[in-house]
């Protein structure tokens, strides 16, 4: 192999690796996003990978039909970027009752700073306790500032605790660290209610032997936030194995959870409880 070829492969190879996932880069990716979402268009989006994938509720979708292709007015957003494994999440409001929405998404980023996947759960009328303009309200009574950098936890302190939620989901033996006070928000419904400063998130109700599955992570240690995207199993009786997509938002502060945001997509009207309540072992979502 000639020399110059040699070089050139190794030019090559020095750029792919040269990538530094950095919170500036994965916030620039989210703003792309953002306007993508208000806009309808995608072509500012300068980071896409040209063989990224747009999953919408589980299924292979497209950025040029599915949800982002239609321009929305955002009423509020979150983001929580991972450097660790190079993903972001966003919460995204829409309040305009034309076509309220509350949508939860998780970007994956390649080795060269692109965006891979968009995987998006998208929440609107008929999916479980949808209420966007409830979920805006509660939204900003809370704070999520930074952690003080002495009390920040590691990615795996994070991720270990918000998994034992949804592991005690699966088995009753499981303790959660709540914090008091914690507050739950839930499609638009609010456990945080009247004294702020006594509420609870150990209000009894979870679910029992029922396994949350294919579990993805995004991971932000500076603001204590985990994403869990995952399969609540059991909650629609019409597709009792297939898992209901589902994320849930963890705010952590000193080892305890303090805030708890969730979006379940339905596959049918409530999940297929409206007025039959929940399937054995499923309890109340709170």
């Amino acid at each position: 192999m000639h020399s110059s070829t040699l070089l050139g492969l190794a030019s090559l190879a020095t750029a792919a690796s040269a990538f530094n996932c950095t919170r500036d880069w994965l916030q620039m990716t989210v703003d792309r996003y953002v306007f993508m979402q208000n806009t309808g268009q995608h072509g500012e989006f300068e980071n896409l990978a040209y063989t990224m994938v747009y999953l919408e509720n589980n299924k292979t979708s497209s950025i040029l039909s599915g949800q982002p292709a239609y321009p929305i007015d955002v009423a509020a957003n979150k983001s929580i970027l991972d450097t660790n494994l190079c993903k972001t999440f966003t919460e995204l409001i829409v309040t305009n009752p034309t076509h309220p929405y509350v949508i939860a998404t998780q970007m994956t980023l390649d080795d060269e700073g692109n965006v891979s996947l968009i995987d998006s759960l998208v929440s609107d009328k008929g999916d479980w306790a949808f209420n966007a303009t409830g979920y805006y309200y509660w939204n900003s009574q809370e704070k999520w500032d930074p952690i003080p950098e002495g009390k920040r936890l590691s990615h795996d302190q994070l991720k270990a605790i918000a998994n034992t939620y949804p592991d005690r989901c699966n088995n009753v033996s499981v303790e959660v660290p709540f914090d008091t006070p914690c507050a739950r928000l839930e499609g638009g419904a609010y456990t945080g209610r009247g004294n702020l400063t006594a509420n609870t998130c150990n209000i009894g109700g979870l679910p029992e032997h029922i396994p949350m599955t294919n579990r993805r992570y995004v991971v932000d240690e500076v603001y204590g936030t985990v994403d869990i995207f995952m399969g609540f199993t059991g909650l629609d009786r019409t597709r009792p194995n297939e898992g209901t997509p589902d994320s849930h938002l963890f705010r952590i502060e000193d080892g305890k959870i303090r805030y708890i945001h969730t979006v379940s997509t339905c596959f049918v009207d409530g999940c297929g409880m409206n007025g039959t309540g929940p399937p054995p072992g499923v309890g109340r979502r709170f």
